[in-house]
Formats: C-alpha cells, sequence, structure tokens
C-alpha cells in the first residue's frame, strides 16, 4: 500500500505476518512479500465508507484494492477469494471479489423501518451498504423505528438486498442504553451472564479457612495498599513495603488469585474465557467475571483478608532487584488510594503512608529510567472523558494525564509481568526433547513486534514537518528519537496527531505461546499476570506459573502438538477478544463525542487537520479532541485532488494547500448519531 494512501491506513497496517520474523530495517526500499505465481489470492476484505475494498491477503503484507463494483456484496471481515489484475505501473495491485469463502457475521445491529407490505433493517454501521429485507412474519414483535439485531438468512443471487429476520429487540433508538447496548452487539460482546454462570457465582465459598491460610504466605501484619481510578471497583492489585533486617526492601506486588475461585473448565472459566476481557466503556464496565467475582470475593478492598498470587522483590535504594520469590499469598489491605490521593501523597509528602508512597515512587522512576536507556517507549496519549448526566447524555469533555501515581503502579505491574515471564521461560536454546526438535515449556507471552521500516519511514517524514527528527540508524536510536518527540511535543497543537501517528506506526501488541520479545517495552521477555479479573490471559499465566512453581511444568511440547497449540489457539482467541473490546470502546467514545456535538451543530471551532483522503479531511477540534470529516465535495471553492507524497490536497486553480498539521476553523454541518459521524465545514 502506498506510504500514504492515507496516513489514517497506518492504523489498519497489521503485525508482520511471520510470527517470528526479527528482522529490522530502515531501507526504504525493503522488498515486499511478493504474491504467489497464482492469479487468485485469499484475505480479508476491510471495507472502506466509500463501498470499496482493500483485501489483506495471507502470507503477504501487501493489500488488494476492489472497487466497488467490484466486491461481490462482501463485507467488512468476509473471507474472500480475489482475481487479481495490476495498474499499468504495475505495482499497486488491484482485484475482483470472485468469491465469499466466509462471512465474517451474519447478525447485525440497525433501526428497523416498516411498510405495509415489509420489512427492512437499516444496519448502523457506515461499512453495510445494504439493508436487511425482512418478510412481516419474520419481525418477531419489532416496531417501526426499534432498534433490534438482524441475521441473515439468504442472499439470492442478482438481488441487491439480502433476506432476514429479527433476533433480538434492543430498544428505542436514542436511548443510551439502547445505543450502548447496539454497540456491544455490533462487536459480538455479551453483556448479560447466563443464568449457570450466575449461579455458579453465588455458590462460591466466601470462608477464607485456616487450612487454606496455612498453605499461603502471610503479608496480613505487612503494610499494604490499592491504588486505583476513583471509580474503580474491581482492585486486582495491591502492592506491600517492608524494611528488611539486610537493608533491603522487600517489595510485593500482590494480585488477587482469580485461578482459585475459577476452575479450569467449569462454567465460570468457559464463560471468562469466551469474553477473555472486560470491556470499558464510556459510561460502565462490562466485566469478564460476574460483579460478585469482580467486585466482590476477588476485589481487594481495604480491610478485608483476600487471597493473592504475588511476586515479591527484594531491592536495594537503587531499584535493582537482589531477589525474587513467587507464591500464593494472603493479604489485608491498609488502604485504598485513588490515584488523585497517592499524587497530593507524592506532590506533599503528606497523608497516609507518606514514607511508603514516596519511597515505591522513587523505586519506579529508577526502573523507569532503566527501561528507557534500553529502548522502551513512553506513549502518554491523553485520554478523552466525559462529564455524564443522570441519564448517561455527555454535558462536557475532560481529559486524563497519566501522572506520578499512575506510572508508580504502571512500573511495578511491568516489573512483575517480565520477572513472571523470566521465570517461566524455558532456558535459551529451547531444551531438547525426545518428541521433536525444538520443544519448548508452553507459556503465555505477551509480544510486541518491532515496527514496519516503510511505516517508520513514513512517520519520520511527517514528524519533520513539523521540526522532529526520527533517527531511523537502529532500534536503540528510533527509541530515543520518538521519546524526544513526544515529550518536545508535549502540549503544542500538533502533539496529539503526532502521538497518535507515532503508535500507528507501531505494530500491535498480541498474545502467543510464541516469545520475541515486547518491542515497546524494551523487554526481552512479557507477559500479563496482573490483571486476571478482567484478562483471562493473565489466569492463564497464573495456572502455568502455579505449574512452574509445583515442580510440575507442562510437558514440553513441540510446534504442531498437544498444550502449546492449545496454548497459541486460546492466545489468538484473547488477542482478537482484546481487540473487538478496544473497537467497542473507540465506538462508545465516538458516540459520546458526536452526541456532545449534536447541540453545537452550526457553531465554529478551532482545529488541526488529522488525515488525508482522497475523499476529504479529517480535524480534530482542539478544545475537545472530537474529530470529523470535512467531504472533498464540500469544499466548494476549487476542485480539489489528493497529493499523496506530501500528505494534502491541492486546489486545481487556487493551488491552495490543505495540508497535515494545518490549523483551520471549521463549522459543524451535522451529527450523525447513527453512523457516528461528525461532519464539518471550513470555514474562511
Amino acid at each position: 500500500m502506498n506510504n500514504n494512501n492515507n496516513i489514517r491506513n497506518l492504523a489498519k497496517k497489521k503485525n508482520s505476518k511471520e510470527a517470528g520474523k526479527r528482522s529490522f530495517t530502515m531501507n526504504e526500499n525493503q522488498p515486499r512479500k511478493p504474491f504467489s505465481t497464482s492469479k487468485y489470492v485469499t484475505g480479508i476484505a476491510d471495507i472502506t465508507s466509500t463501498g470499496a475494498a482493500y483485501i489483506e491477503v495471507e502470507g503477504s503484507d501487501q493489500d488488494v484494492y476492489v472497487a466497488q463494483r467490484n466486491t461481490l456484496n462482501a463485507m467488512d471481515g468476509d473471507k474472500v477469494k480475489v482475481r487479481l489484475s495490476f495498474n499499468k505501473k504495475g505495482k499497486k495491485p488491484e482485484g475482483v471479489i470472485e468469491e465469499i469463502v466466509q462471512r465474517a457475521k451474519t447478525e447485525f445491529v440497525g433501526t428497523v423501518q416498516l411498510s405495509k407490505d415489509f420489512a427492512f433493517l437499516i444496519p448502523d454501521s457506515h461499512k453495510i451498504s445494504f439493508d436487511l429485507h425482512i418478510p412481516l412474519d419474520k419481525i418477531n414483535g419489532a416496531t417501526n423505528g426499534i432498534k433490534a439485531v438482524g441475521k441473515m438468512t439468504r442472499w439470492a443471487p442478482g438481488k441487491k438486498n439480502p433476506q432476514g429476520e429479527i433476533v433480538r429487540i434492543l430498544g428505542v433508538a436514542g436511548k443510551n442504553d439502547t445505543e450502548i447496548h447496539a454497540i456491544l452487539e455490533e462487536y459480538g460482546l455479551p453483556y448479560t451472564f447466563p443464568k449457570e454462570v450466575e449461579k455458579a457465582a453465588d455458590h462460591i465459598s466466601t470462608e477464607i479457612t485456616k487450612e487454606e491460610i496455612s498453605k499461603r504466605r502471610d503479608f496480613r501484619s505487612i503494610t499494604t495498599f490499592t491504588i486505583d481510578p476513583v471509580d474503580a471497583k474491581d482492585f486486582d492489585d495491591a502492592i506491600s513495603v517492608q524494611k528488611l533486617k539486610n537493608g533491603l526492601w522487600e517489595i510485593g506486588v500482590h494480585i488477587a488469585d482469580v485461578a482459585h475461585y475459577v476452575k479450569e473448565n467449569t462454567p465460570l472459566d468457559k464463560e471468562a474465557y469466551t469474553r477473555a476481557t472486560s470491556v470499558y466503556l464510556v459510561d460502565r464496565v462490562v466485566p469478564m467475571l460476574p460483579e460478585n467475582l469482580s467486585n466482590g470475593l476477588c476485589s481487594l478492598r481495604p480491610k478485608e483478608e483476600k487471597l493473592c498470587f504475588s511476586a515479591v522483590f527484594e531491592m536495594d535504594d537503587n531499584a535493582q532487584v537482589r531477589g525474587r520469590w513467587f507464591g500464593r499469598t494472603v493479604i489485608n489491605s491498609d488502604r485504598r488510594f485513588t490515584y488523585e490521593e497517592a499524587q497530593q501523597v507524592i506532590e506533599t509528602g503528606k497523608g497516609d503512608f507518606s514514607d511508603d508512597i514516596l519511597l515505591l515512587n522513587s523505586l519506579a522512576k529508577k526502573l523507569r529510567a532503566e527501561r528507557f536507556k534500553k529502548g522502551s517507549i513512553a506513549f502518554d496519549k491523553l485520554e478523552v472523558k466525559f462529564h455524564l448526566d443522570e441519564n448517561g447524555n455527555p454535558t462536557g469533555v475532560f481529559f486524563k494525564k497519566m501522572k506520578a501515581a499512575n506510572l508508580l503502579i504502571e512500573d511495578f505491574m511491568l516489573l512483575a509481568n517480565k520477572c513472571v515471564a523470566e521465570f517461566c521461560s524455558p532456558p535459551q536454546p529451547p531444551t531438547p526433547s525426545p518428541r521433536g526438535k525444538g520443544a519448548t515449556a508452553p507459556f503465555v507471552y505477551r509480544v510486541h513486534d518491532k515496527p514496519d521500516g516503510d511505516k517508520l519511514k513514513a512517520f519520520a517524514e511527517i514528524a519533520a514537518r513539523f521540526g522532529y527528527k526520527i533517527n531511523l540508524k537502529n532500534e536503540i536510536t528510533v527509541a530515543e528519537t520518538i521519546n524526544k518527540t513526544l515529550k518536545d511535543c508535549a502540549g503544542k497543537p500538533e502533539s496529539s496527531m503526532i502521538e497518535i501517528l507515532a503508535i500507528r506506526t507501531m505494530a500491535k501488541a498480541i498474545y502467543t505461546s510464541k516469545n520475541i520479545g515486547h518491542y515497546g517495552l524494551g523487554f526481552k521477555h512479557y507477559t500479563h499476570f496482573t490483571s486476571p479479573i478482567r484478562r483471562y490471559p493473565d489466569v492463564m499465566v497464573h495456572r502455568l506459573l502455579e505449574k512452574q512453581l509445583a515442580a510440575s511444568p507442562p510437558p514440553l511440547s513441540p510446534r504442531g502438538e498437544g498444550l502449546g497449540v492449545r496454548l497459541e489457539d486460546q492466545c489468538k482467541h484473547s488477542s482478537q477478544r482484546e481487540k473487538l473490546a478496544a473497537d467497542a470502546e473507540r465506538a462508545s467514545t465516538k458516540y459520546k463525542q458526536v452526541q456532545y456535538m449534536n447541540s453545537r451543530v452550526g457553531e465554529e471551532f478551532e482545529g488541526m487537520i488529522s488525515g488525508v483522503t482522497e475523499w476529504g479531511i479529517f480535524v480534530e477540534l482542539t478544545d475537545n479532541r472530537c474529530e470529523g470529516l470535512i467531504r472533498i465535495k464540500d469544499l466548494r471553492d476549487d476542485i480539489y485532488f489528493i497529493d499523496e507524497q506530501n500528505y494534502c490536497l491541492i486546489g486545481r486553480k487556487s493551488k491552495r494547500k490543505l495540508s497535515l498539521g494545518d490549523k483551520v476553523r471549521i463549522e459543524v454541518l451535522s451529527a450523525d448519531m447513527i453512523k457516528k459521524q461528525l461532519n464539518f465545514a471550513l470555514v474562511g
């Protein structure tokens, strides 16, 4: 794909197709993996808002463009077979979809439109170009204007619209619960628990017996506290601190022992695996576990005895780890801090457990400095938050930024995750096994591949336009100069765009049983151990760590065999569910932004061009980070064309340039609540 087919497509590019790929080239002429000699390829359709498609081809890092007229009614995410053709230059592959191999989904969220003889479901998604035809005997009680879920049952050859039926009614369109449930349905995310799962959760004993305590290391008398967001209820990590007789500091990272309560292959476990993650929407959390577990039994609430799985470190004053211990524990948290309360202690030096918090902050800063020295990258994107009224309607927008208290917790969680991964990793090279060469003890890693050289070059070009230099010499210089750029642009108008593009330049972190390290953190070994209440891979890691500690590690597993294969399948599932949850979280934020701007149609705002495409420019507003589109057809002062190399639109007659990063003034034309889109017009 072209360096700027638009720059926003950096977000759509996938990780390297080779799971074990380790090459890191900054060469702008880096060859793309060619297609096979066959004139047909198979891949996944990525449908644009114009109805055209880019096909992400299996076994290649090159996409195939398919014009809207050649998409054969393919939908976003469908697996398709494509007949290839090439443009005159022979560089950009194009194609025609000749077969829908597998539909990504058959259920769609939309609004019911009734007439005398038939009904339609009008899909919410802007990536679906058809309406679902519903026979009147298949509407299942739906009324006109109601929001519902429809299932496609048949698409007859030559017919413009598929046929279907209404399978679930969500409620009155426009109501907050209806729209939030619609987002969850759109991404296939359940928001209620089956009765058997609720029943299983209700029947778990809350008693902690003396026998159970006797099997665990006892931290109940040691200073322990939690630091979490003000609105958090699922406290899955706590920190303890004490001075040892040998002069070292003992720092305990205590994690809720979810695996003690959620036994493998039980209804609770199967439901948790299916969900794989909690979903954090603007106005609610959809938990991975029933609330009496996530917010009750497993939550490390103050003044309550709780069972934990802990990583305990002996550290000197320079934050060097001199010893480590992993095992099951029992704790009793002394205090629940919010991030704001802990931050106040850090800034003033006063308050509950001030000496302990100041010590932890000092150690965390040293851990962080060492991490950055080894190539870690510091992304610190502002988080958009909303003030909501009693009906869930947004009344204001504000931003949350990471402060020292947040970083303190982050650094100790990173330390625990890294050390657990190191402890559970097989020796290098992999231990020989009679069952096959290269056999390893299976484990769950959180990996982050090195970024693509072409993407880095594209990002460096854009950063240079604002006076920032990205040194592409090697991994360390890339990390150092990206960190410097992010620090230098902080607080400036272009900061949001630069940070977003830097993130899009990176590969996507995933779960896998094949360790390739974590580029963004600069770690050779990394996993997720610290959030089992809200992430299923952490539960998997707890179980694997338990087996290691019991001197009965999982059997060595050559590729393609046994437990290793099952773990890899579970990792892929968890990565997929994580992406769906992230997409839903973004959709809920976008919905609230559009809802917020709906009452501001006709008003003018300052903003910055955040994306340039062949159909228009995207503008992010300075005051509230809401983003909208100025369609090229609405630029009435001239006829504009795209200059992909320079990331701008140019007027044919006036030669006026509208470039990525330009400051502009806009008027809000419309707010489409269904498609979750804002439309702007340029002022002046």
